[in-house]
């Protein structure tokens, strides 16, 4: 019967396990030494060997001719252990036990001693997955364990273990295998197994594996499928497009052919490349090349391999740091969304668009008009507002002014005193006959059904921001000529808004909008809005703006 490959070459020594010599050379001497932990705590990312030097760890503590800290694998104890004929060693699976009753379970069990081997050995996988009672239950074994009592506890997630676990343990930490470790260790698993595996085709599948000698190794048993193992036979079985593909997708995309790019990633999606897939190559080589660009000197340490720095020095070409990083973001949302998106190949495709629009200054969705259409309505409207009627006059006995339009009675607590504008609060009051008014000047263009357009092209790039920008309490826009100002209501929406990806996205959604180049300031505080030229000011709507006053037509 076939074996997986990352089960047929599980290391059954400490000397076998690869990347984590940190941990095995402890182990091998505290066993060698006979100073051995009553618990211990395995912590690190999938497939980096903690179950594995568990069961290691297991059996040395109950060979009975160990070498050099070493299990010998030959003698009864081992062989028990290893088969699970020995019930003294129990593996646990705390994601699918982690009830108080299954640690009562052990806790009761693990006070009579080992009926075949020297030691009890309890190994938990996943232990933070326990719930409270059951960690609490474990607390008192823990604390105080018989002399033949060994924990061994493993997890992916160490900030879900309590603290009065941790203090109990010795705990070691696994690291990711590096990937030229990784990727020797295939080779000689394809040299055991009779097939060949490229130099590339074992550097490729050690990064996909991301520090994970399980994933490679399983990576590595899907891709056989002939006496050899390439990169193209890897590209095809995990379905991704290629280090070549990806340079020449990020070049089209550079040099603004959108056209040869969708016609690409059209052609790698028929050939299997998953969307995806695309996504992430690209987001891989964006982040290359921001590593090479701000740390030309110790950057290169920080490559996946895919491309040498000069290959990506040639790709990022005169782009600026912070457009990468743009970039990278870009891809980094889409590759986000990309899990609950509907149609993954429109979503890669449009991310795409994006890309390009943003790698040479223009907006990608100029070249969709059915998705957004670009209008470039009037500034400034040609007609005047049609004046409101006069009102009727009012009867002969009513001829004294209100007390709220006394110019001379002194406002009282709690009366609304409109705000005049700076201009004419300057002014000296009037005599007797008042003054004529001054010719109207050319208002500033105030947001109308424009604005809403502007909101709705850059919503996906505001995020959260486009809520205070779509409420007219906390923020109202002012165009003057080439500057668009936002009035903010008061200093925390100011601060949600006066950042420098919030302005770019709100110019160039208006440059668009509008048809000529919009700069975007932020400031604090909304100014009273004048009435419209050749209009009076109702002050009865003044008072509209408390409760319970009805204006009757």
């Amino acid at each position: 019967m076939y074996q997986a490959l990352y089960r047929k070459y599980r290391p059954r020594t400490f000397e076998d396990v690869v990347g984590q010599e940190h941990i095995t050379n402890t182990l091998r001497r505290q066993v060698e030494t006979g100073r051995t932990s009553h618990a211990y705590l395995f912590v690190g990312t999938r497939g980096t060997g903690k179950t594995t030097c568990a069961k290691i760890l297991a059996r040395a503590l109950n060979c009975e001719h160990p070498v050099n800290g070493d299990p010998c694998n030959e003698c009864a104890s081992c062989r028990g252990i290893e088969s699970g004929a020995i019930l003294d060693v129990a593996e646990i699976d705390a994601a699918s036990n982690n009830g108080v009753d299954n640690i009562r379970a052990i806790r009761d069990e693990a006070v009579y001693s080992p009926a075949q081997v020297r030691k009890r050995v309890y190994i938990i996988d996943e232990v933070h997955m326990l719930s409270t009672s059951a960690f609490n239950a474990l607390l008192k074994i823990l604390e105080e364990p018989p002399e033949h009592l060994v924990f061994i506890l493993a997890t992916t997630e160490l900030g879900k273990v309590p603290a009065t676990i941790l203090s109990r343990c010795q705990h070691f930490a696994f690291h990711r295998i590096p990937p030229e470790i990784i990727a020797g260790r295939l080779k000689l698993v394809a040299r055991r197994e009779d097939f060949t595996l490229t130099e590339g085709a074992a550097a490729l599948l050690s990064r996909l594996a991301d520090g994970s000698m399980r994933d490679a190794l399983s990576l590595l048993d899907q891709c056989v499928s002939s006496d050899t193992v390439d990169e193209a036979a890897v590209m095809r079985s995990v379905g991704l497009m290629g280090a070549e593909n990806t340079a020449r997708l990020w070049e089209l995309a550079r040099s603004g052919d959108a056209a040869g790019a969708l016609a690409l990633f059209d052609k790698l999606y028929f050939g299997g490349a998953e969307p995806v897939s695309v996504v992430n190559d690209l987001l891989g080589l964006a982040r290359d090349m921001l590593m090479v660009r701000v740390a030309p000197k110790g950057g290169a340490a920080l490559l996946t391999g895919a491309f040498d720095a000069r290959r990506l020095a040639e790709l990022a070409g005169s782009l600026p740091a912070g457009t990468i990083l743009a970039a990278a973001q870009l891809l980094q949302d889409a590759a986000d969304t990309m899990k609950d998106a509907r149609d993954k190949r429109t979503k890669t495709e449009l991310a795409l668009l994006k890309l390009k629009g943003l790698l040479t200054g223009e907006d990608a969705a100029a070249e969709v008009p059915a998705a957004r259409p670009v209008s470039k309505p009037a500034p400034v409207p040609k007609s005047a507002p049609a004046p409101r009627p006069e009102p009727a006059p009012a009867p002969a006995y009513d001829d004294a002014p209100p007390p709220w339009e006394d110019a001379d009675a002194p406002p009282e607590a709690g009366d609304f005193v409109p705000e005049l504008p700076p201009e004419e609060a300057a002014r000296p009051a009037p005599a007797s006959a008042p003054t004529p008014k001054p010719a109207p000047q050319p208002a500033p263009v105030q947001a109308s059904d424009w604005w809403e357009a502007v909101l709705a092209d850059c919503a996906e790039e505001l995020g959260g921001a486009g809520s205070f920008l779509k409420n007219r309490d906390n923020t109202v826009p002012e165009l003057t000529g080439g500057t668009l100002v936002l009035h903010t209501r008061n200093g925390f929406v100011r601060m949600m808004l006066d950042t420098a990806a919030v302005k770019n996205a709100v110019a160039r959604a208006a440059s668009a909008r509008l048809g000529k180049s919009v700069s975007c300031t932020v400031s604090e505080g909304i100014p009273e809005t004048p009435a419209p030229a050749g209009q009076e000011r109702d002050k009865l709507d003044d008072l509209l703006k408390f409760d319970g006053i009805v204006k009757f037509k």
